[in-house]
């Protein structure tokens, strides 16, 4: 799991004369942003289904005997595609005002691209319809979440630290569970993950409206094409994390 690059404190929008212009403008941003998540959410489906579904699977996980039967285990390509992710969120976090719009944009497809690859196992783990029935959860939940974040009043800010602390909690409890692999500390990891992964969904969301309206980017411009891309990326994060997590919990694994 990767955290989302970016979490500033909430400051409460101004009203001003040029309202209706600034409504319009935010509107218009914000459309963009999640144009931007959606399409990496596509590019990121579409890689891990045609890694899964053809003869590239071989070379990223290896189906191997077991006295109770037969599992799938991942090659050096696969831990490669595993850690990618996590170095291109390390690059675009640490980069953020050195990086061209255009750079950030590459590094980003690069990144979804790269996700796809490290999910591609989750169809050999899983059955089509659990997946496809937990990704239309996952779609509701955002959905209602982000919604929830960008039209309340209520300012989600004094959550955000905990949050964090949350996020980094479940980072070194998973870290640990990979040597433990206890089931019971997986299911503890899922299911606060899932709470942690929705107040983050709308913390962000509230936090992008509140950046747009404090900077107004300039339509067009190098830093408006920038945030657009830094603010997607967060959302996508939270989302294929909730994702996976649904799936850890609710998934019907397939039988080998």
């Amino acid at each position: 799991m990767a955290f989302s690059p970016d979490y500033r404190t909430y400051t409460p929008a101004r009203a001003g004369p040029d309202t209706a212009v600034l409504d319009a403008g935010l509107r218009a941003y914000m459309l963009r942003v999640f144009n931007w998540m959606t399409s990496g959410l596509v590019l990121t489906g579409i890689i891990a289904y045609a890694i899964a579904n053809t003869s590239l699977i071989g070379a990223f996980y290896a189906l191997v005997a077991t006295p109770g039967g037969y599992m799938y285990r991942p090659t050096g390509l696969a831990y490669l595609a595993m850690f990618a992710p996590l170095a291109f969120v390390m690059v675009l976090s640490f980069g953020v005002n050195r990086l061209s719009h255009s750079t950030a944009q590459l590094l980003y497809w690069l990144l979804c691209a790269a996700m796809g690859a490290s999910l591609a196992n989750i169809f050999l783990v899983f059955t089509h319809e659990s997946v496809a029935r937990v990704f239309f959860i996952t779609a509701a939940t955002f959905a209602a979440t982000s919604f929830y974040g960008y039209t309340t009043r209520a300012d989600l800010s004094r959550f955000g630290s905990f949050l964090f602390m949350g996020l980094i909690g479940i980072i070194i409890a998973s870290l640990v569970n990979i040597f433990l692999a206890s089931s019971g500390l997986q299911f503890a990891i899922s299911v606060i993950g899932v709470l942690v992964f929705t107040g983050l969904t709308a913390y962000d969301t509230q936090r992008i409206k509140a950046d747009y309206v404090q900077f107004a980017y300039a339509e067009g411009s190098e830093v408006a094409a920038k945030r657009t891309v830094y603010d997607a990326l967060s959302l996508y994060l939270n989302f294929i994390n909730l994702f996976m997590l649904l799936l850890q919990l609710t998934g019907n694994r397939n039988s080998q």
